[in-house]
């Protein structure tokens, strides 16, 4: 971290380069110990954990149709909330989320270039290649966070036409890139997987692995290949994931759920990141936001689950009883401490007790970027698109009924749904619903937050009844407008 920490752009005035600052210029050779490669190996995986949770899961979600703001909301989300004249090109959520992954892309470029550096000690190349292995899994995240909510849907006809994201492999801080075309921006992702499959492929897939594995990269493969439509081998490479001898196992109860979601402690994490209360952890919190007062503790949640959602499980869903609660603790919205009857609050990421000290929790968790349930959905999606609804049923029955939901057809109509319960919260709703070519539904409010004058309302058209139609300009975010300031290579999506 303190390597990746401290580069900066040389300058010769000392003013504004100072002597003590470490300098990096491509094409240097920075790993030249061993504690050199463990301490990128480190920086690596930092820039990666930042890149979970919060801003990265809950904005995509939040868009959509599964949440509701509460009537004292204080704007936090608003603009990308409501979709109305608010989201502009400066929205601060469309700044940060591609400012952290560039930044993040800026590091792992550095770690890859140093890695294939020709003078790079032979003692050090084994290490070295794990560490272009990680590096290289983690900026094909990037790549596929970047185009699914910034560049087109692959369309095989137009993906070498329609525009996606720069495409930056190698470290130069006076590069003005363009945009690569969502064809260019796939084929980087698929040549960085192909990279970190050599790389570590002696790194057996592990329940619960904190670092990269070869069964982490190929449920990367797996949403690489649902994405460019290659559903054939997206259910292939998603079905070695679901078997593979590490043992990954869906939670077929409650308690087991429970410690997967609230405890960290289950048996569905391809991927689950390293997290301490003395060096950090992630959280989703605008869900849930537990206070304490003389009434006792109280959740007071930015935004309260639609109708839609809590209405899509059914009551023996061990989803439902473990991720929604309307009995735990208030709730107080607008000042006001009512008791939490019949308005379900959104729990899945209420906090590891692990991760913070006293009785309040604080939403911190160890972050889970891969489970083993989305390889269930990809693989069910992959059989359906390819107009195999008997194997996408039989993928898709057995998540149902792990779950303790009813066993549906394998029509794509039954997929989305289980996509929606399934994976809510994990920042997948806007890229599935894009995906698929969908338009986002209206989200009235529960029953009872409406009765109780509890969610923001006014003007209905941009909360409750708000409707985005699958063509509209909103499914491929902005580019952020100090990044065309900067520069000037660079052309804005269509609409804004």
């Amino acid at each position: 971290m303190a390597i990746l920490g401290s580069f900066a752009v040389i300058s010769c005035d000392l003013d504004l380069q100072p002597t003590n600052a470490i300098v990096y210029v491509e094409g240097d050779l920075v790993l030249t110990q061993a504690t050199d490669v463990s301490s990128f190996q480190n920086g690596v995986m930092a820039r990666y954990r930042s890149l979970q949770y919060g801003l990265h899961s809950m904005v995509s979600d939040i868009m959509c149709d599964g949440f509701n703001a509460v009537v004292d909301y204080g704007n936090n989300y608003g603009g990308v909330h409501r979709l109305d004249a608010t989201f502009t090109t400066s929205d601060y959520e469309m700044e940060d989320f591609w400012g952290a992954h560039y930044t993040a892309i800026k590091d792992y470029n550095i770690a890859i270039a140093n890695c294939d550096h020709p003078k790079l000690d032979e003692a050090l190349k084994p290490a070295a290649r794990t560490l272009k292995g990680i590096a290289c899994f983690c900026r094909a995240s990037s790549y596929i966070q970047l185009v699914r909510h910034y560049g087109k849907v692959y369309n095989p006809s137009t993906a070498n036409e329609d525009l996606a994201v720069p495409c930056i492999t190698k470290y130069d801080q006076l590069e003005k890139p363009v945009r690569a075309t969502v064809a260019e921006v796939y084929a980087q992702i698929k040549a960085d997987l192909d990279t970190a499959a050599v790389c570590l492929a002696s790194k057996a897939g592990a329940v619960s692995a904190q670092l990269p594995t070869i069964d982490a990269v190929n449920a990367l493969y797996a949403r690489y290949y649902l994405d460019i439509q290659d559903y054939e081998n997206a259910a292939k490479v998603a079905e070695s994931v679901i078997n593979s001898a590490a043992g990954y196992a869906l939670s077929t109860d409650a308690g087991a759920l429970l410690n997967e979601t609230r405890y960290d402690n289950g048996t569905e994490a391809i991927l689950q990141l390293y997290a301490s209360m003395q060096e950090g952890t992630r959280s989703n919190t605008y869900y849930t936001q537990v206070g304490s007062a003389e009434e006792g503790m109280y959740f007071q949640p930015y935004f309260l689950p639609s109708k839609n959602l809590v209405d899509s499980y059914e009551a023996n869903d061990i989803r439902f009883q473990t991720w929604f609660t309307d009995d735990m603790y208030q709730l107080r919205i607008d000042a006001q401490y009512r008791v939490n009857s019949g308005v379900y609050t959104f729990v899945k990421y209420l906090g590891n007790p692990d991760l913070y000290s006293g009785d309040r929790p604080t939403g911190a968790h160890a972050a889970k970027p891969l489970m083993i349930s989305e390889m269930y959905l990809i693989a069910a999606e992959a059989y359906s698109q390819n107009n195999n609804t008997t194997e996408a049923a039989r993928v898709l029955n057995a998540l149902q009924t792990a779950r303790g939901a009813s066993v549906t057809s394998g029509v794509m109509d039954n997929v989305k749904k289980e996509w929606f319960k399934e994976t809510v919260g994990e920042g997948m709703r806007f890229s599935c619903i894009k995906r698929w070519g969908d338009g986002i539904p209206a989200r009235p409010g529960q029953d009872a937050a409406e009765a109780g004058y509890m969610l923001a309302a006014t003007p209905a058209s941009v909360y409750t009844e708000r409707t985005i139609a699958a063509n509209s300009h909103l499914f491929n975010w902005p580019i952020p407008s100090t990044e065309l300031q900067l520069t000037d290579t660079l052309v804005q999506n269509e609409g804004y």
